[in-house]
């Protein structure tokens, strides 16, 4: 006898997938009101999809934002990559909006990962003032939270590290470790005073054991929009000086070129912030970034391989997919 006088009739296939996928019904319920067995009902289920019968379609922008994903990680190793998905022109949305968008994919992601007994590193900033804010209080984790850079001349209270640091330590009720000193010094002979002290050698060994770190990223080209330039941190002549070395972002206080690597400034040798080579060793390194005027700072970190995790709007996916397509 035939194959197809065994299989489960057509009509009845439609129904199942109609009951299941229109009406929502359990396959409990669908077993009992067709006289199946669930595992029978989750079989046809399969078929209706193979043959056609059911069509599942994500809608846009959220195809195309999952295509982007798929091809960031692929296209630079990364972990994860989440897009924000958009339903408006970049013109329409305001900035603020958008930054807040990814910052709570940023904060969920955070607290979808983190474990007991983790060291998480922070860096200042816009996103990640907002991402503090979504932690969710109510997921404590037994995690230690640590600055990884020191204090902005001139920065607001809300955005400076050690506020952000204070905020995430009560959100998981986790122990907290600051850097309690200025990020930048008037010379190296200064900074390697601070810099050798037992206080900071402490908190340089605990950057080794970080678990996972979340940053923003300041933009320097194609407009200087970094905040670092916004409140004085740098002269004018330091700006000149990165621009003439052709940076394109600035990252927990160290500064990026166009091709990913780290600028020699005489800045560098002022500055005390955790090293670039060690934080490409943390495990999990979650860069958040909104907005399409950041895409050539963000290709400049992919390209340094400072980056694991990579949590951006529709917008500036689109802007960065476009570069790496020229």
């Amino acid at each position: 006898m035939k194959r197809e006088v065994y299989d489960q009739s057509t009509c009845l296939v439609s129904q199942i997938a109609y009951q299941y996928y229109i009406e929502e019904k359990k396959t409990s319920e669908i077993a009992e009101q067709f006289e199946l067995s669930p595992s029978t009902v989750s079989r046809v289920l399969k078929r209706a999809r193979k043959e056609g019968i059911i069509e599942i379609r994500l809608a846009q922008p959220y195809l195309e934002c999952n295509q982007m994903e798929r091809y960031l990680e692929e296209r630079f190793q990364l972990r994860n990559v989440c897009i924000v998905p958009l339903n408006k022109p970049e013109e329409e949305l305001q900035d603020n909006n958008v930054k807040k968008q990814v910052a709570l994919e940023a904060a969920r992601y955070v607290q979808r990962i983190i474990r007991d007994d983790d060291v998480l590193g922070l860096a200042w900033g816009g996103t990640m003032y907002h991402l503090i804010q979504y932690l969710n209080p109510c997921r404590k984790v037994r995690a230690s939270i640590v600055t990884m850079h020191g204090s902005i001349a001139n920065c607001h209270e809300a955005l400076e590290v050690q506020t952000l640091v204070d905020r995430a330590a009560m959100a998981f009720g986790g122990e907290k470790v600051s850097l309690e000193h200025p990020g930048l010094y008037d010379t190296p002979e200064e900074y390697r005073k601070i810099a050798s002290s037992e206080e900071c050698r402490n908190i340089f060994e605990m950057y080794e054991k970080i678990d996972i770190a979340v940053t923003g990223v300041g933009t320097m080209y194609p407009e200087n929009d970094s905040l670092l330039v916004k409140t004085g941190y740098l002269t004018t002549e330091e700006v000149e000086a990165l621009e003439e070395e052709k940076v394109t972002s600035d990252l927990m206080l160290h500064f990026i070129r166009e091709d990913g690597s780290e600028c020699r400034h005489p800045i560098k040798e002022r500055t005390l912030s955790i090293s670039l080579d060690t934080y490409r060793r943390i495990p999990c390194k979650i860069l958040a970034a909104s907005g399409s005027g950041k895409a050539h700072s963000v290709l400049s970190l992919l390209k340094g391989n400072y980056v694991d995790v990579l949590i951006i709007d529709y917008h500036l996916a689109q802007k960065l997919i476009g570069f790496l397509d020229e």
